[in-house]
């Protein structure tokens, strides 16, 4: 069993350096590409902080945690503590906590969902018992999903 842990963690931080790449080399179409739309970002007293924030009060960092977040979510089918804890991490997104945990209290997924899709990833890819699935899926070293979030995931493999 640890032999898997460590090869399923080198394969999920594998998996996390593909997705960051990805970011990264199609992550820039957002950004203002002149600089009339630069300046329209500061303020005259350049107080960048405050030019950051939009007219909801939210800086973009915050929002950028939270499309972080969903990108996670959706793509990689992580839970709820896992998403968290790569958001801060100094090896993963390194945005500061209360970005992250922004981004944790304003996210809306089915995290049972979430669960479920990881688990039939085990069962297919790795010919897992249900047992085994159920501790990769509540590990603090593997998928850190809830006791009741996994259980519902094996409840309902196929």
């Amino acid at each position: 069993m640890k032999k898997f842990f460590k090869l399923g963690c080198l394969g999920f931080i594998g998996l996390i350096v593909l997705i960051i790449v990805i970011a990264v080399v199609g992550g820039g179409e957002d950004t203002p590409t002149n600089s009339s739309e630069k300046a329209a970002n500061t303020t005259k007293e350049g107080n960048k902080e405050e030019a950051k924030k939009e007219d909801d009060g939210v800086s973009r960092e915050f929002k950028s945690a939270l499309t972080k977040a969903y990108t996670y979510a959706e793509t990689m089918h992580m839970s709820k503590k896992g998403i968290y804890n790569q958001l801060i991490s100094e090896h993963g997104e390194g945005f500061p906590e209360d970005a992250a945990q922004y981004a944790m209290d304003n996210i809306e997924f089915d995290w049972k969902a979430n669960a479920l899709k990881k688990a039939e990833t085990y069962a297919e890819t790795m010919s897992m018992s249900n047992s085994a699935i159920y501790e990769q899926l509540i590990s603090e070293h593997g998928e850190q999903f809830t006791e009741e979030e996994a259980q519902y995931a094996v409840d309902n493999l196929e």
